[in-house]
């Protein structure tokens, strides 16, 4: 129960990493927001609903107003925020193209989401970490930029700027005692990811193949990191990010 007494916000919650954070959070004895732009009330009432600490909340990440209306949402129904997973992305509907032929439009939602998605929901939670005294933020970002993985500039870029904003923010928010550390999972079989055929056939065996630990990647592999910087097992740790691929590149 390294989570007892907390209470989590873990945005892209409804589904997949999200979902696998979640159940591990719950588990561990943390009070729960599952903040989601589809499906976060169904997938919180799955789960148990208020009753069992987790209530969820409909939010688009990219969006001031509803990150502070995600926030105000945890405080009225659990009084603090002492976690949030930056977890939401745009990954597994994007398919592998040369970077000339990237669509414009496609790359700022992208950007809007991966990025200034995870700033803005950022800002929304640390007033109240700050009034608190302290809190932990766990960004999802990917090990795509440290291997320089091509026909995703869109994507790799974003997470190449949420591991920049990891090492930044932990610098801004140290003197509030609010923690800032990142998680990198490789390639992933979420549910996202195994409903995308091309996503599956282009990058499954290769990712496998890669690792030390060669098997298939899946959300709950993810869970344990996540855990560690959610709790006071890592009160001493800021501005890092840990590596989860089975050990496809070593960090």
């Amino acid at each position: 129960m390294r989570c007892s007494g907390i209470v989590a916000i873990v945005t892209g919650g409804a589904m997949g990493i999200g979902l696998a954070i979640v159940r591990a959070l719950l588990a561990e004895g943390a009070k729960v927001v599952i903040a989601d732009s589809a499906g976060a009330a169904e997938a919180a009432e799955a789960e148990g609903g208020a009753r069992k600490g987790v209530v969820g909340v409909s939010c688009d990440v990219s969006s001031r107003r509803d990150t502070e209306a995600m926030a105000t949402a945890a405080l009225e129904a659990f009084g603090r925020i002492d976690v949030l997973v930056n977890n939401a992305g745009i990954y597994s509907t994007l398919e592998m193209t040369p970077f000339e032929d990237l669509d414009i439009d496609e790359w700022r939602r992208v950007l809007e989401v991966n990025v200034i998605g995870q700033a803005m929901a950022t800002r929304a939670v640390v007033p109240a970490m700050r009034r608190q005294g302290g809190g932990s933020i766990v960004n999802l970002s990917s090990g795509t930029p440290f291997k320089g993985v091509p026909f995703m500039l869109h994507y790799v870029a974003s997470k190449g700027a949420v591991n920049a904003m990891t090492r930044a923010l932990a610098k801004e928010l140290g003197a509030a005692d609010i923690r800032v550390n990142g998680v990198a999972p490789g390639f992933t079989l979420s549910d996202g990811v195994r409903a995308n055929p091309h996503q599956m056939e282009k990058l499954q065996e290769i990712s496998r193949q890669a690792r030390v630990i060669q098997r298939d990647q899946h959300p709950e592999d993810i869970v344990g990191a996540v855990i560690f910087f959610a709790s006071q097992d890592s009160a001493f740790v800021t501005g890092q990010t840990l590596v989860v691929d089975g050990g496809a590149y070593f960090h």
